[in-house]
């Protein structure tokens, strides 16, 4: 006997006819014929029948009252991969089917590297599908869920792995569309089987006190119908349920403290009649105990991102208990419970109401942020930053919220409302007053950003900013910004190679020789190839070695295997050359604001010191003194020519150490002959020594190695002074 007669889809049929009234339901049937035909005899990862699973899948979508295409999609979800193709679900059952059943099946053809990049395509997939519809994502959530009914069914890794996906991603992504049951279920079937201990000791001690917080519950729904209905509030209803294990055990965590001290494990809830007796019973319950600060949320007024209203408060109760009390209509309560589920209208294309389009826009927003992070571990984490449990809420000047994790600063403010906005934020004004960028927001500050077209990221606001979607689009302007300067410099390399071969880039892509190059460097192309050459991920040595013919290569390796790290750095050094080089060459340096050569704040090399580039990721050429320490101990495959280039109107900094006796006025003779010498002070510091004498440790500007080495001199012939040196 097949397991296709002896399941079937029966009651499903019924659960869809008890609200889908005159649709026809003989689809369900045709569906469960090719999910028998597709799944005879094939096993969930359980070792249960998949018949079994994806039957339960579609019933727990028709009992939330879901679309007819939902629950096809339900029945047929696990098709794809097992013969059936797109077209032919798509011709059986119509487009909206078949895209559903394509967006919820995981890619199990395509080879990645390893895990995690295979679970990012799969993540990046479903997200992508999910903004074009979003019964992609209520399928494959409950999918999962069914999953974890039947995890204690595999082994151990197994389970780790399924129940930190679930709570790192399904469970936040099931509170985004609003659906509280679903998110507290899926938090704590993984908080079992991520932290057993810690579950299975919470629970136990929770059960034994049952009796008595249950009687404590119904003494407090009678005092509180009671005080509302003296204060003319009648509720529909009162509720008090024991708050799900996972959220009592991040209070235990967060707070720190042992259970006996949270004292609101139970939530309760009062149902009015209207928005007016919400704002009643409010006021009712703090006229007769005291709410606890900071714990009062209006989210009727300022509805979530995921439609989620009601009113928030948690007071001092009775026996003097902290109680959290939610207040809401009937239909709040409804969107509370089923969330985006509660509304009929999914698809683009059809009408839906304001809300429901303000989730959709934020969906949407959540893909279009992670559409440019190619790295799987960043997608993954930005991901998980995008799907917080939001704890500050904050407005902009025309009263839309936006919603942040705490400590989240302006810029993170300013990437929420548009791209540009954060890559130009200049500054910004909180409740009508200026704060500097690193302010942290408030719960109901209005925040009105500050713009510039000459500002851009800096690296810094990466310690500063909290939400995803600023991190990752600060690191993208970054790293294209990175790539512009590996490209000038790569090209600069690249041309000044060539030119000991007689050949330029240019001649060599109209004589398509280029292409042989790109092939022995393994680049996708000219610009690939020179951003490589640029952030040092392709050597010098290995550009020569493409370039050069095999003799003349095996010259240049075992010369280069000779020396010494000291003995090639002194090889590369150049002397200061004329006015003849191009200013602003990239491998010249011409000042520190050249885009692409910086001084080293390690060594501080002036004009006229023997010098070396190194090339840096992304980040153009450090230049050290030859005999920099940092530098010997780099890899010198990175290491480049560089010299000086028309350094007189450019002021570097020099550090040097002076030793005086201990007399009198001697910190005005020091500051003024270091100014007779037209150099600049930057810092100062002096210490008295055991043998009473001063030491001076001094940050200077000046010109160049000349230009010091004149200023040590007049210092050492003063008086007073013991020594004077760079350092």
């Amino acid at each position: 006997m097949s397991y296709g007669s002896v399941i079937h889809p029966g009651g499903l049929k019924l659960l869809a006819a008890n609200y889908l009234h005159d649709v026809d339901l003989s689809p369900i049937d045709k569906a469960w014929e090719l999910a028998v035909q597709v799944h005879q005899g094939g096993k969930h990862f359980s070792g249960e029948p998949y018949l079994i699973h994806v039957l339960e899948v579609a019933s727990t979508l028709a009992s939330m009252h879901l679309d007819l295409d939902t629950i096809l999609a339900g029945l047929l979800h696990g098709a794809l991969k097992n013969g059936v193709s797109f077209a032919d679900l798509e011709k059986q059952f119509g487009s909206d089917v078949a895209y559903i059943v394509s967006g919820t099946t995981k890619i199990t053809s395509v080879q990645y590297n390893n895990k995690l990049t295979s679970q990012a395509e799969n993540v990046r997939r479903m997200l992508l599908a999910m903004a074009k519809d979003i019964r992609v994502l209520l399928v494959r959530l409950i999918d999962r869920l069914q999953d974890m009914l039947l995890l204690d069914l595999v082994d151990r890794p197994r389970q780790l792995e399924v129940a930190r996906e679930t709570m790192d991603l399904f469970a936040p992504l099931a509170g985004r569309l609003g659906i509280d049951w679903l998110k507290r279920q899926l938090e704590d079937f993984s908080f079992k089987y991520l932290y057993p201990a810690e579950f299975d000791d919470l629970n136990e001690r929770l059960e034994s006190s049952l009796e008595e917080r249950q009687r404590y519950v119904d003494e407090t729904i009678s005092i509180l119908y009671a005080k509302l209905r003296e204060g003319n509030v009648s509720p529909t209803r009162i509720l008090g349920r024991p708050k799900h294990l996972y959220s009592i055990y991040k209070k235990l965590v967060v707070q720190n403290i042992p259970l006996e001290r949270v004292y609101d494990k139970v939530a309760f809830r009062i149902i009015v009649a209207n928005v007016k007796g919400c704002y009643e019973a409010l006021g009712i319950i703090h006229a007769n105990w005291a709410p606890v600060p900071g714990r009062i949320k209006d989210f009727i007024s300022v509805p979530k991102a995921n439609n989620y209203q009601s009113m928030h408060t948690t007071v001092v109760g009775p026996h003097e208990h902290f109680i959290e009390i939610q207040i809401r209509t009937e239909e709040m309560d409804r969107v509370a419970q089923e969330g985006i589920a509660a509304h009929w209208a999914y698809k683009e294309g059809q009408k839906v109401d304001d809300r429901d389009a303000r989730l959709f826009r934020e969906l949407k927003k959540l893909v279009t942020s992670l559409q440019d992070v190619e790295d799987s571990r960043e997608f993954l984490e930005s991901l998980r930053g995008e799907l917080h449990d939001p704890e500050v809420f904050a407005l902009t000047p025309n009263g839309e919220v936006r919603e942040f994790p705490a400590q989240s600063c302006p810029i993170d403010f300013a990437y929420a409302i548009h791209t540009e906005v954060g890559n130009h934020c200049a500054g910004a004004k909180v409740n009508g007053r200026l704060v500097p960028l690193k302010y942290e927001l408030q719960n109901g500050d209005i925040v009105e950003i500050i713009t510039s077209p000459n500002q851009r990221p800096r690296r810094g606001w990466l310690d500063m900013v909290k939400t995803s979607r600023a991190r990752a689009r600060i690191r993208s302007w970054l790293r294209r910004e990175e790539n512009e300067k590996a490209l000038l410099l790569g090209r600069e390399i690249c041309e000044r190679e060539l030119k000991k071969h007689d050949m330029t880039l240019k001649r060599m892509v109209k004589s398509g020789h280029i292409k042989l190059l790109l092939k022995t460097l393994r680049c996708n192309s000219l610009d690939d190839m020179l951003i490589k050459v640029g952030s040092g991920a392709i050597t010098i040595q290995n550009l020569l070695k493409a370039l050069d013919p095999p003799e003349m290569r095996q010259d240049n390796e075992a010369t280069a295997q000779q020396l010494s790290p000291e003995e090639l750095a002194a090889s590369m050094v150049s002397q200061q050359r004329g006015n003849g080089s191009r200013s602003g060459s990239a491998i010249s340096i011409d000042g520190i604001d050249d885009m692409l050569a910086k001084v080293s704040l390690c060594c501080h090399p002036v004009p006229g010191d023997p010098i070396v580039g190194f090339i840096t990721t992304g980040r153009g050429v450090s230049v050290h003194k030859a005999d920099c320490p940092n530098l010997l101990s780099s890899d010198p495959q990175r290491w480049i020519e560089v010299y000086w280039n028309n350094p007189e109107s450019q002021q570097y900094r020099a550090e040097i150490q002076v030793i005086t006796d201990n007399s009198k006025g001697i910190f005005v003779d020091i500051s003024s002959a270091v100014a007779a010498d037209m150099a600049t002070i930057v810092e100062i510091s002096a210490h008295k020594t055991p043998a009473d004498t001063v030491e001076f440790s001094i940050a200077l500007e000046i010109r160049d190695l000349e230009h010091l080495q004149v200023l040590l001199k007049h210092l050492r012939q003063m008086e007073s002074v013991i020594s004077a040196r760079r350092v």
